[in-house]
């Protein structure tokens, strides 16, 4: 009788909900960590995140990685995922949207840039190297590349791109001193007091820099849909805003 009270007692017990797992763009490491403390603070079990280049998640979640939600720093990525079937397409939604720079190392000499059609680039490099997110997958370097494109200095400048594994590693470049400027989101040079901003790409220069934010199919989390919905908030997108996200 004992134990079948004990049983009954245990079966009665609330179950913690088991935080969600997030495979998220690397450029959002401090604000979709200062929006899952805040989730944490409301009483839920906070969420872990795992950041990498988009194009990297998307492999992960194609291989069947265990997780619950993506958010991608391109359209591109997400559609790739969703044509195989692995979201959840009714809870597909933009959630940000960000600005491509032009950076160099804070202690550098290096001036401001008016980013316009055929400014200098290949010349302020000298024998330098711009650091980029790979310019093939990562989509902080496919923005870049396009936009270098619409200006009309890729070819001059391709040979001396070094394509980094994501957008981070692309800003550590720069931090480091291993390349006198490189291109990332407004945000990532917002996060590093080791760079600053030269000059910042004309928003018609490439596609709009969007972050979509879905469900996966194999979601397992209780907690993953609400946790979505407070991203997609108010309360959740005053967060990413200050941290130089812009999110409507």
């Amino acid at each position: 009788m004992r134990i079948l009270l004990l049983l009954l007692a245990l079966l009665a017990t609330p179950v913690a909900a088991a935080p969600p797992v997030v495979l998220a763009a690397a450029s959002l490491q401090e604000s979709l960590g200062a929006a899952a403390d805040a989730w944490a603070a409301r009483g839920h079990p906070r969420p872990i995140l795992s950041f990498a280049a988009s194009s990297a998640l998307a492999r992960q979640i194609e291989a069947g990685a265990p997780a619950d939600l993506f958010v991608s720093a391109d359209e591109v990525w997400m559609d790739a995922v969703q044509a195989k079937g692995l979201i959840l397409p009714a809870t597909r939604a933009r959630l940000l949207a960000n600005r491509l720079v032009l950076i160099a190392s804070a202690s550098s000499a290096a001036r401001p840039v008016a980013i316009r059609p055929g400014f200098p680039l290949a010349r302020l490099l000298g024998n330098g190297r711009l650091a980029m997110g790979e310019t093939h997958s990562v989509p902080a370097g496919t923005y870049g590349r396009a936009a270098l494109v619409r200006l009309g200095i890729w070819p001059a400048v391709a040979p001396r791109v070094v394509g980094a594994e994501n957008v981070r590693a692309a800003l550590a470049l720069v931090e480091r001193g291993e390349a006198p400027y490189g291109i990332v989101y407004a945000t990532d040079a917002l996060a590093s007091r080791r760079v600053r901003v030269v000059g910042t790409f004309p928003a018609s220069s490439h596609v709009p820099i969007v972050y979509p934010i879905a469900l996966l199919r194999t979601s397992v989390s209780a907690d993953a849909e609400p946790f979505r919905r407070f991203l997609l908030s108010p309360a959740g997108k005053a967060i990413f805003r200050r941290f130089g996200f812009v999110a409507r």
